[in-house]
């Protein structure tokens, strides 16, 4: 499998953490977003939409959007399992997933931002909005996950790989996350896992 990535990307990120938690081969492609590679000829042609991720399966299909590529890899490889068997819980799960996806990512994607800076936001205005919608975010997942291990128990899950992303994103942005103890303490057991050690950003090969 080919994995077309962006180091820094949030998305990207989720994907390279669901293969890592399935021990997964694939090459990672970097894709520049900051010298507008994913706007090229040859990338559109990968991925209509212009962004990351996408993924060549190993049967050479061209899959996009992330929720959509982590699904793709929970049923061709169910093992080891990304949702529990409960379908309650894989409703909470699949929340906390959405919240993130959904209502929080978006909002601070390069895209909205740099459409905030075309309608004349300075800096200090961007950084509020994005503080505003991560910080409300995360006030949301805090409450929505459990008391101990990762989100949802003592193994990681789809509400992990989407959530850790998103905590970098907070740090890189400077949000206070000192209100979030439940995860803090998620993000300090991701630290110490491979998976999440091998998908971070800083080990890429694209890192600058």
């Amino acid at each position: 499998m080919d994995l077309f990535t962006y180091y820094r990307s949030t998305s990207s990120y989720r994907v390279r953490i669901a293969l890592a938690l399935k021990g997964l081969d694939y090459s990672a492609v970097p894709v520049n977003l900051l010298l507008g590679e994913q706007r090229s000829a040859h990338y559109l042609a990968l991925n209509p939409q212009g962004r990351v991720p996408t993924l060549r399966s190993d049967s050479g299909a061209l899959l996009s959007q992330s929720p959509a590529i982590v699904e793709f890899l929970e049923e061709r490889y169910p093992e080891p399992a990304l949702l529990p068997q409960d379908a309650e819980q894989r409703a909470r799960v699949r929340a906390v997933a959405a919240t993130i996806a959904c209502d929080v990512h978006p909002l601070h994607n390069v895209s909205v931002l740099d459409r905030l800076r075309q309608l004349g936001h300075d800096e200090i205005q961007v950084g509020q909005w994005i503080e505003h919608w991560i910080g409300l975010g995360l006030a949301a997942v805090e409450r929505q996950i459990g008391d101990q291990g990762f989100c949802f128990g003592p193994a990681p899950g789809l509400a992990d790989l989407y959530l850790l992303p998103q905590v970098y994103a907070a740090e890189r942005f400077k949000v206070d996350l000192a209100g979030c103890p439940r995860i803090r303490r998620v993000a300090a057991l991701a630290g110490q896992h491979p998976a999440f050690i091998q998908a971070h950003p800083a080990n890429q090969a694209d890192t600058p």
